[in-house]
């Protein structure tokens, strides 16, 4: 009896390990490049030999192994990026608030830097209540949801993916990182129409630009299912594309922010620039820079920071991050030789401010390019923002005749515009770019169009400038309707250290 029972237990559990081991067998996933799905059709044989950790298919009733379990983040990524989340960090306090507060008068220069300390801080606290939430969860091509509202049901175990198969981050890191980017960027809009306009009406401004300008951009650009979403099952490529972001789905190349961080900040700065209208006394009045030691120092903390900003975008501590790395170190560099060398061949004489705006302007626009191009890619394209920033700052400005402060739109704008669409350029595999990934094989696909690219380049650029601009003007009238958006001319002739924080920056 015993003996049968025996049996009747091997039988059914052989049976059962049969049925799991058919309901398990794994699906060979189905080469994609993004953003553009391979054809559903595609067979699973053909992306076989190119995928050696693929695992194979079982071929027999052996009981099955055991569920792979769920990736833990690496502790070397996560250390890596609480580290560059610090680096953006520095770079907006203080980097980011000296250089501007050198820029402007003794008179201003307090003023500046409550405006980029208390912008930031807000942002960030904005990020926690909805902004994450809505630029990174599932909603539509535009906007994301609101499943994440107060960081709502996230806890120490929570992961996203980031751009490898199997490796994931704490949320929590994610978040933080973010939230910087997000801060910084409305932190940049103010250089823009610095000295002149209210306190209370930039804090209002930049909720709603925050609200309905930075954070659909994000979206757009940057939110998907990551690379574990895409398997072989007939139509989930597609599906998973159509999830995310507009310009994801378009194939748009913004490895750390060029359309979303400095095109978009720098079309606001200029809108405000134009809408506030320009200071008492300029064109007039002496207004150069009262302190370029102290911008020459927030330059090179912006310059050490950025590192962060761009290698951390590759959200790994790996290749990408390295290359992301010496790319921004190059780009920079660069830019400040092209940069001195046409301003004095303009001028007779290179300056400290050229300098340090040409440092500026490369780290731009090597921004979106960071991670996507080769080391000669970078550097042409750091060699090329230089003059083309300075005429930006110069040229440009005058054609367009608006008081652009501290040169927002010339530097940021204009960089971010350029590196964008040089990033459709030299990501080329031929001029030594990574291509378009393939997120099943993690390798380059292998087309690459360099005019197609451009042209989606193009149209994420174009998308971008009209999308800040019409938000930002709606923006500014709304405040300047509730509160008005200037100080009183005397207020601004006492400079708004005193006039709006009752103290100054210097007692001599």
């Amino acid at each position: 009896m015993k003996t049968t029972l025996d049996s009747i237990k091997w039988l059914a559990f052989s049976l059962a390990m049969t049925v799991i081991g058919a309901l398990s067998v794994p699906t060979i996933a189905l080469a994609q490049t993004a953003p553009t799905a391979v054809a559903a059709a595609a067979d699973a044989k053909a992306a076989a030999p190119e995928m050696a950790a693929a695992p194979a298919v079982v071929a027999t009733a052996a009981p099955a192994a055991a569920a792979a379990p769920a990736p833990v983040p690496n502790k070397g990524d996560t250390a890596w990026m609480l580290t560059a989340t610090l680096l953006v960090l520095m770079m907006a306090l203080p980097g980011l608030a000296l250089f501007y507060g050198g820029l402007v008068r003794s008179k201003n220069m307090l003023s500046v830097l409550m405006q980029v300390m208390v912008t930031f801080c807000l942002v960030l606290v904005l990020w926690i209540v909805y902004g994450y939430s809505v630029a990174f969860t599932e909603g539509n091509a535009f906007i994301g949801g609101f499943s994440r509202l107060f960081l709502s049901g996230m806890t120490v175990e929570n992961t996203v993916a980031t751009f490898s198969k199997a490796t994931v981050l704490p949320e929590f890191v994610f978040v933080a990182f973010q939230g910087t980017f997000a801060a910084i960027t409305c932190a940049l809009v103010v250089g823009a129409f610095a000295e002149r306009a209210k306190f209370s009406a930039i804090l209002a401004f930049m909720v709603l630009w925050f609200t309905f300008a930075y954070l659909p951009i994000a979206h757009m650009v940057w939110y998907w299912s990551g690379p574990d979403a895409y398997t072989a099952i007939a139509g989930v490529a597609d599906g998973e594309t159509a999830k995310a972001g507009l310009l994801w789905q378009w194939g748009a190349l913004d490895f750390a922010g060029g359309t979303v961080v400095h095109i978009n900040a720098g079309i606001a700065g200029l809108i405000g620039a134009i809408v506030i209208g320009k200071r008492v006394g300029f064109g007039k009045e002496n207004m150069s820079p009262h302190n370029l030691t102290l911008s020459m120092v927030g330059a090179c903390l912006l310059y050490v920071g950025w590192f962060g900003f761009n290698a951390g975008s590759a959200l790994e501590a790996n290749s990408s991050a390295a290359l992301a790395f010496i790319n921004t170190l190059i780009a920079a560099a660069a830019a400040v030789l092209t940069w001195s060398a046409a301003e004095a061949l303009h001028k007779g004489k290179p300056s400290m401010l050229g300098a340090i705006s040409g440092a500026v302007a490369g780290l731009v626009a090597v921004t979106p390019a960071a991670g996507n191009v080769g080391v000669m890619g970078a550097l042409c394209i750091g060699a090329i923002a230089g003059p083309v920033c300075l005429w930006g700052v110069s040229g440009l400005k005058k054609l367009i005749g608006a008081d652009d402060s501290l040169d927002v739109f010339g530097v940021h704008g204009l960089g971010g515009i350029l590196g964008a669409l040089l990033t459709g350029v030299f990501a080329a595999p031929s001029l030594g770019g990574v291509g378009i990934m393939d997120w099943v094989t993690m390798k380059a696909g292998a087309d690459y169009s360099i005019v197609s690219q451009v042209w989606i380049q193009a149209k994420a650029v174009g998308l971008t400038i009209v999308w800040s601009a019409i938000v930002s003007f709606i923006a500014y009238k709304l405040v300047d309707a509730v509160i008005g958006l200037r100080v009183a001319e005397d207020e601004e002739r006492e400079g708004l250290d005193i006039a709006s924080h009752g103290e100054s920056a210097y007692r001599h």
